[in-house]
């Protein structure tokens, strides 16, 4: 009986993220001379809309979140997936900041944008990402953090850390953890949280138990669990509440 609860709920969340059927398209995005192999989603629409853009793991720009990028777009979306390690497994943060900027003109190119309600978000490194641009690029209304790592920092391509830039957070943000992540400890989730709060930033963190690094996927595919499932429709919630 749980099985098929859990199978149910799925194809409920299916449904209710492919409202609209879409199919996205690779894409370059010009940055720095160079054109980033990307991939973008839209619902059909013409009009105006809200838009995201998706930063990808350390992994890669894999399939799952090509997938990903479509069920937003079917969920009211226009959604961009950088490809920001085209050239380098490990740019600095400078080159994958100008590459967000770059993203954004795309973005801002196109008549069924709504400039004035674009959110971030991205997972692992991406997640990073999300945590330390947030803050910076104020053209982000919000933004949704899976599994980053908000005190990776202190070199010389990642000179600052997410947790640097708490002050100037003025976005609201979602945290997405799970409680068994090893290459982002649980427990710096909390003190960058208990940070936030003491700042009194607007923020969100949800966290999955038993939930390990990189839950979105599995095999390069979006896997069946309820720490997947539900934290895509947090993410979804989250934009429909704060990108308006």
């Amino acid at each position: 009986m749980l099985t098929r609860m859990l199978t149910l709920s799925a194809l409920a969340l299916s449904s209710l993220a492919l409202g609209q059927a879409v199919k996205g398209a690779d894409l370059d995005v010009t940055s720095g001379g160079k054109a980033y192999k990307s991939y973008l989603a839209a619902p059909a629409s013409a009009a105006p809309k809200a838009a995201v853009i998706l930063l990808h793991s350390f992994n890669g720009l894999e399939q799952g979140y090509k997938d990903l990028v479509d069920e937003m777009a079917g969920a009211g979306y226009v959604t961009l997936a950088l490809g920001w390690q085209t050239f380098e497994k490990q740019p600095s943060d400078d080159v994958v900041r100008a590459l967000v900027e770059d993203g954004l003109k795309t973005l801002a190119a196109r008549k069924d944008v709504n400039m004035n309600a674009v959110g971030l978000t991205g997972f692992c490194a991406g997640g990073r990402y999300t945590m330390l641009l947030l803050p910076q690029m104020k053209q982000f209304k919000s933004g949704v953090a899976w599994y980053g790592f908000p005190d990776s920092g202190g070199t010389a391509t990642q000179p600052k850390a997410p947790a640097d830039f708490i002050g100037e957070l003025t976005a609201p943000l979602l945290i997405l953890h799970g409680t068994k992540d090893q290459p982002s400890p649980v427990a710096s989730i909390y003190s960058y949280a208990q940070k936030l709060d003491a700042a009194g930033k607007n923020f969100k963190l949800t966290v999955y138990q038993g939930a390990p690094h990189g839950f979105l996927l599995a095999d390069s595919k979006i896997t069946d669990t309820y720490a997947s499932r539900d934290g895509r429709r947090e993410m979804l919630n989250y934009f429909g509440d704060t990108l308006k």
